[in-house]
């Protein structure tokens, strides 16, 4: 019966979740609503009506140039055409006789078109509705602005998919047999991750009737949909195919596996469900969108592992290891290795705990250095640079900074606004012109002009040269902010630099209360599931060395352009200022993902033995080979999208896999047994009153775990043979649990 409800799911999210790419915000989504300069935007369009540009149709001749009549008739043409519905107005060479609108050798001119339409979504349709109406007899044309950019960006974005899936699931299907070593096993992953990505299509597109949601969404859906769908389906299903042969049915090796590895797989679903949820709390509709969809994509993960995949299991039951691919391998159990240290991760951990302080003080050094670079990080904002050389929106901006160097200008606009909304008086106009003119003098400027005056609005446009996301820049917009303004009204400012410094404040604002709230949230998640107060702080801390890796990889790789060639991207010297937090939700999720993995085996070793040294050592053997093959997949999955052509995509996916790399090698291989064993007992360290309080309400695995035919009880108190996160399973891994120890 569950099985057919999931069924009805998946084909209702094909059909109608994937309707989602036609009503998603695809314009813009960096700016706070709150901010100065997109207040300036409101009150210029509310008063003096929309101005800004949204396509450029740029014309070139092929041989002719704009002075011969047929080059103007195919372009008069064309504009007396356009449908007056869809566009609101047009501006061309022959409608001002400007000559910014026209190339040097004068081959080449553009059309500034501003659509119509009162969003994004209805501008986006409009030029969708336009775009063939465009062409011109004769002339090539090429479409650049605001709204191609978008649309070019949307394409890309659904073509990045297609490819990373195909990219991706072939490999990762190769992976999951040769780590299950049975077909059937490899299939059960990828099917919830399937159910993963299309269910989360629906959620996202369920929000779009409350909440714009950005294009950029779709791809932290299928990258962290499918990795999370598939890490979490490869514990459970290892797990599963652990206890089906010592349980005394299928029901009874489900239930224990639930209660082992689905406990964890829990805990691990919600910390990193919380860490993607602090997006929400930025104001900026990609930020947001991004959490939607990472939370709605953990969530679902989640749910399908500890719902639709036990039922998968029940149904499959022993048949799960049908289909056997015969392939050589080396098995060996834990308890082999306890008796013979001299192999293996055992005796590996056994000799970085002989030396805690030294191995914790070079790993914390390292990292340290690894994210160095990150300390002289120059942040800049999204241009029609994220998108790969060729792109038609991108080749417009390119041609018209090399073949029209009068324009389009580059303007900040001020809006004057008169606190009692009056009109202007004849001796106000005049306090206007001498505020201009001090406008004006403000270095950088090029030229200050009034150019509409309407319902206690006046619009100012100043002109200017410099790259707008420049330091220069920026310095120029704070001197023309502390220019005093005329009395009685408040000066707003937008433009590209006023947009940088408006969208660096508010993430600045918002960046604490971020971390505060994942802060808080991880300590208590993880203090509930762990009973310790020393290991949470001890967890976060790790997870924020490992970010300082990838941080500073953020630097070297995308400011300073290294392997730009290999990764074909363009380098801007900058770093988007919205990256490094879609990173740190992202990553330090990730983190929190193989720290409850391992923590949870070596708390099950300490229940068990109350001997700290041991407990790690055994917790490391016991999962280092599970959280190996999550990472690998994981890598796969995430590396898939750093072949994507919009670098936002590119940068998030290579930050991740370094970051994933550094996380389930160095860190968890190195520091942390190094650090837990600097902590020994005291790691496990409770108050009296809250010992007594989680000794009642923490949640064990060990309390409600069957016995079978092949599991011995567990004393009091204690934890149980083959905890979450376990190696084996008949998964693949070369460690395989002792079930007597």
């Amino acid at each position: 019966m569950f099985l057919a409800l999931s069924l009805t799911f998946v084909v209702f999210s094909g059909v109608w979740g994937t309707g989602l790419f036609g009503v998603m915000h695809a314009e813009g989504g960096f700016d706070d609503p709150a901010s100065e300069s997109y207040r300036a935007q409101e009150r210029i369009q509310q008063a003096l009506g929309r101005e800004t540009v949204d396509v450029i149709a740029l014309y070139d001749g092929a041989g002719r140039t704009v002075d011969d009549p047929s080059f103007r008739a195919a372009v008069d043409g064309v504009i007396a055409a356009l449908p007056t519905d869809l566009v609101a107005r047009t501006t061309s060479y022959w409608s001002t006789n400007q000559d910014a609108f026209v190339s040097t050798d004068r081959g080449a001119t553009y059309v500034a078109i501003q659509l119509a339409g009162d969003n994004a979504a209805d501008r986006g349709e409009a030029l969708r509705e336009i775009e063939d109406d465009l062409a011109a007899p004769g002339l090539t044309v090429q479409l650049g602005g605001p709204a191609a950019v978008s649309r070019d960006i949307s394409a890309q974005v659904a073509e990045d998919i297609l490819f990373a899936e195909a990219i991706s699931i072939p490999l990762l299907l190769v992976l999951l047999v040769l780590i299950f070593r049975s077909a059937v096993a490899a299939l059960v992953p990828l099917l919830v991750g399937g159910l993963v990505i299309l269910g989360s299509f629906t959620l996202l597109r369920v929000l779009t009737y409350w909440f714009d949601v950005s294009p950029f969404s779709i791809n932290i859906v299928t990258m962290l949909g499918l990795g999370f769908a598939i890490d979490y389906a490869l514990f459970i299903v290892s797990r599963f195919r652990e206890e089906l042969p010592i349980s005394r049915s299928v029901g009874d090796a489900i239930v224990r596996t639930m209660n082992t590895a689905g406990r964890t797989v829990f805990f691990s679903g919600l910390t990193i469900a919380i860490s993607l949820l602090s997006l929400t709390l930025f104001p900026q509709v990609f930020l947001r969108s991004m959490g939607f969809g990472g939370v709605a994509a953990v969530l679902l993960a989640l749910v399908g592992s500890m719902t639709m995949l036990p039922a998968v299991l029940a149904v499959v039951g022993h048949r799960i290891n049908a289909l056997r691919v015969p392939l050589p391998r080396r098995r060996r159990s834990a308890e082999a290795s306890s008796k013979d240290p001299g192999r293996g991760w055992y005796l590996f951990v056994h000799r970085v705990m002989r030396r805690p302080v030294l191995t914790s003080i070079g790993i914390v050094a390292l990292l340290l250095v690894l994210g160095s670079p990150f300390l002289r990080v120059e942040w800049g904002n999204a241009d029609e640079r994220v998108l790969p050389v060729g792109s038609e929106s991108r080749t417009v901006a390119e041609v018209l900074d090399e073949r029209f160097p009068g324009g389009p200008p580059r303007l900040i606009s001020a809006a004057v606004v008169r606190s009692d909304g009056a009109t202007q008086s004849a001796e106000q106009q005049a306090v206007v012109q001498d505020y201009i003119g001090r406008l004006d003098a403000v270095s950088g400027v090029d030229s200050a002009q009034l150019v509409a005056t309407g319902q206690g609005v006046s619009r100012i446009d100043l002109r200017y040269a410099l790259d707008p996301q420049s330091e220069q820049a920026r310095e120029m917009l704070a001197a023309l902010r502390a220019v005093p303004p005329p009395s009685g009204t408040e000066v707003l400012f937008t433009g590209g630099p006023a947009q940088l410094v408006d969208l660096l404040a508010s993430v600045g604002e918002r960046l604490p209360w971020m971390g505060l709230f994942v802060l808080v949230t991880s300590l208590v998640l993880l203090f509930i599931a762990f009973g310790s107060v020393l290991l949470p702080l001890k967890s976060v801390v790790m997870n924020l060395l490992s970010l300082s890796a990838s941080f500073g990889a953020l630097v070297l790789i995308f400011q300073d352009g290294n392997l730009a060639g290999p990764l074909a991207f363009t380098p801007t010297g900058m770093v988007d200022v919205t990256m490094p937090v879609l990173m740190l939700a992202i990553a330090f999720g990730l983190s929190m993902d193989y720290e409850v993995f391992l923590l949870s085996r070596i708390r099950e070793q300490w229940d068990r033995t109350g001997d700290p040294i041991e407990s790690i050592a055994v917790g490391v053997q016991r999962t280092a080979g599970i959280i190996t093959s999550a990472a690998l997949l994981l890598v796969v999955v995430v590396g898939a999208f750093a072949t994507s052509g919009v670098v936002f995509i590119k940068m998030v996916g290579v930050g991740l896999v370094i970051a994933i790399v550094v996380d389930a090698t160095i860190v968890r291989g190195l520091l942390v047994p190094a650090t837990m064993r600097l902590l020994g007992r005291a790691a496990w360290w409770l108050p009296a009153p809250v010992a007594g309080w989680w000794d009642r309400h923490g949640i064990k695995e060990h309390d409600s775990l069957p016995d079978g035919p092949g599991h011995e009880p567990a004393p009091a108190g204690n934890g149980v043979p083959g905890g979450p996160g376990s190696a084996n399973a008949g998964g693949g891994v070369d460690v395989a649990i002792d079930r007597k120890s």
